[in-house]
């Protein structure tokens, strides 16, 4: 037997039907009466892309200008680096003597240490430049044997050919090269002036970077301050404790190749290492082609059995920085998945060479910090204490 509904009931759903079907109509007369028709996930999509394309203009007017600055760019980057790595000294010497000759006192005993290590790797390959010369020599006939037997038996023909061809190769791009090196030649001076200019700014981030803060603080509006305080310093700790962390890290490679290296006998061990030591500032990338070129330079000097050695370094090393150096030592201060790491590498390999390569895991760690710190509540200040008077 079918059962009727209940009298009530069934008026209320009829009402609440004719309420949403007058607020529909509604919206559909105030959408026609405005001349234009649209969906509302239309709208909202609109909405967004619209507003997408001012990022994406803006982010693009900023990219240019960072390529027609790129020098002022990278020596300010160079010189947020040098303060990250130099201020915890400036402030344990300052705490004996005054602030500015601390921060001096720093600067130079930090360029004295560089330039020493510079001219103690001019020494070593000064001194074995003349072994060397006969070592590759020998090392040559011996890689052209080694292909010529087992198991890659590949022709002396074949081998003479591919010589004839490097030679021809470079005596017809003689000029093409010459301009490289003079351009290298320009790019070495525009490297010293922006080393200069990163030690000058350096100087006053050490000794007053904080005033700096709060004097951009204050032409912010009263608003914005606290705000624009928590994204910085978050910013600044993120930054600083990567750049920290990094050298700890390419410190720790570079010591590690250094010693096996030596052990294995392989020539310029010590340019070697210090090779190694840079690029480790190229996550993921910057070791195995270090280690690349400490394996060619084995091949040709130690024969293929230590190079083959030297070559497992670059699966030894990392394993051990992916799994032990970057969780003990960055993990605190960056928290990006390998994947983000990877994609930032190369998108700034793509975008700026090895200059955007260097810089992007950094400046992706600190928008992400940024970010992450704005989304979050902030803390509680003590009662009659404002925001922007917080010290560091």
């Amino acid at each position: 037997m079918r059962r009727t509904p209940p009298v009530g009931r069934n008026r209320s759903s009829r009402g609440a039907r004719a309420v949403v079907r007058a607020r529909a109509d509604a919206r559909r007369g105030a959408r026609e009466r405005q001349g234009f028709p649209v969906h509302h996930g239309l709208g909202v999509a609109a909405a967004y892309a619209w507003r997408l394309l001012v990022v994406g203009v803006v982010a693009y007017v900023v990219f240019a200008l960072l390529g027609k600055l790129q020098l002022v760019a990278v020596a300010l980057f160079l010189a947020l680096v040098i303060t990250a790595v130099l201020r915890p000294l400036a402030d344990l010497l300052a705490r004996r003597m005054p602030r500015t000759p601390a921060v001096i006192i720093s600067i130079l005993g930090s360029i004295l240490v560089v330039l020493g290590v510079m001219a103690l790797v001019g020494r070593v390959v000064a001194g074995e430049s003349g072994s060397l010369g006969h070592e590759f020599a020998g090392g040559l006939g011996r890689i052209e044997r080694w292909l010529e037997g087992s198991p890659f038996h590949l022709s002396h023909a074949v081998l003479s050919g591919l010589q004839g061809k490097v030679v021809t190769f470079v005596s017809d791009h003689r000029s093409v090269l010459i301009s490289s090196a003079l351009s290298g030649a320009g790019r070495a001076v525009e490297f010293v002036t922006g080393l200069v200019l990163a030690l000058f700014c350096s100087l006053f981030f050490i000794r007053s970077g904080d005033r700096f803060w709060r004097w951009f603080q204050e032409l912010m509006p009263e608003s914005a301050r606290d705000p624009w305080d928590r994204g910085g310093r978050a910013a600044w700790r993120t930054f600083a404790g990567y750049t920290r962390g990094i050298i700890i890290v390419a410190g720790t490679n570079a010591v590690l190749v250094g010693i096996a290296l030596y052990v294995l006998g392989v020539p310029l061990a010590l340019p070697l290492t210090l090779l190694e030591f840079f690029a480790a500032f190229i996550p993921l990338v910057g070791s195995p082609v270090a280690l690349g070129v400490a394996t060619v330079v084995a091949l040709a000097t130690r024969g293929p059995v230590v190079a083959i050695i030297v070559l497992a370094l670059i699966v030894v090393i990392g394993q051990l920085e992916g799994h032990v150096l970057h969780p003990l030592v960055l993990s605190w201060a960056v928290r990006l998945h390998p994947v983000v790491v990877a994609i930032s590498v190369i998108a700034g390999s793509i975008l700026a060479g090895v200059t955007g390569a260097v810089v992007a895991v950094p400046m992706v760690s600190v928008a992400w910090s940024v970010i992450s710190e704005l989304r979050a509540d902030p803390e509680p200040e003590p009662s009659g204490r404002s925001p922007s008077a917080r010290e560091p």
